[in-house]
């Protein structure tokens, strides 16, 4: 029986290990495609920084120029359990 899973585990499993060094040996002895002509002298067909940005929008204004902001709602208190005597 021992015997049986030092061959499971020496053999079988190393065996997707050899195929994935197989198909990498196939694909790097594949020659490669040949280029297609290209009148272009090798430049892309749209340039990479077709023109510059435009700028951002600005921001709102800030300062006495502007209305007063919105003042925040009043704070209250949440109700809380009444106190229970710790002696």
């Amino acid at each position: 029986m021992n015997g049986w899973i030092f061959f499971y585990l020496m053999v079988v499993l190393k065996l997707p290990i050899v195929a994935l060094f197989a198909i990498i040996w196939w694909a790097v002895r594949e020659p490669p495609q040949p280029a297609e002509a290209a009148d272009d002298n090798g430049s892309s067909a749209k340039p990479r920084f077709p023109h510059p940005r435009g700028p951002l929008p600005r921001l709102p204004r800030r300062g006495p120029h502007q209305q007063e902001p919105i003042p925040a709602p009043a704070r209250t208190r949440s109700a809380t359990a009444p106190q229970r005597d710790h002696a």
